[in-house]
């Protein structure tokens, strides 16, 4: 499901799509280590220019950010 809401974004658009993925599988009981997370991220840079996995690098740390904010 997440690779099919994400493809053939990347960077600003990203955002929103991994926030709500994150947050719908939170509601479901769903939650991933760090390990788990790295992994994810690493197949979502796959085939992307080196501009394209920066801007999946910025857009993970603001989701992150953001995420936190709502967790506390």
């Amino acid at each position: 499901m997440a690779a099919e809401r994400t493809s053939g974004k990347s960077g600003r658009d990203l955002a929103p799509v991994m926030l709500a993925l994150i947050t719908s599988a939170n509601k479901q009981g769903v939650h991933f280590s760090p390990d788990e997370v790295s992994l994810i991220l690493e197949i979502f840079k796959k085939g992307k220019t080196k501009e394209e996995q920066e801007q999946i690098d910025r857009t993970v740390r603001m989701t992150s950010s953001i995420l936190q904010k709502h967790q506390k």
